[in-house]
């Protein structure tokens, strides 16, 4: 399933959407950066509330498909600046980070 697929799917709110064709391949919810680092896989979507820049050097260093910003949050300016500068898929949903990872599961089943 692409990101772009992934957006529509759940009515994802799009902040940022460099690369609409880059595949997601599965899912990782956390919130402690240096877990998601060692933990979250290469073309994952990652599940947050962290909305600070450091969250882009995360996306980046981890090589993420898309970070999806869950319980309503928006990004800071600085995430944002950098996710369109590094080239990250930022989205975003209402939905509580438990709602959101079972439906991003239902969805690359």
């Amino acid at each position: 399933m692409t990101v772009k697929a992934l957006s529509d799917a759940l009515s994802l709110t799009v902040f940022t959407l460099p690369d609409p064709d880059r595949a997601v391949s599965g899912g990782y919810s956390g919130d402690l950066l240096s877990w998601v680092m060692g933990r979250a896989g290469e073309n994952h979507a990652w599940l947050t509330i962290m909305s600070n820049q450091n969250v882009a050097a995360v996306a980046l260093m981890a090589d993420l498909a898309c970070v999806i910003l869950t319980e309503g949050v928006t990004p800071d300016e600085d995430l944002l600046r950098r996710a369109g500068e590094q080239m990250i898929n930022l989205l975003g949903t209402a939905s509580p980070t438990f709602e959101a990872a079972l439906a991003l599961g239902e969805q690359l089943k």
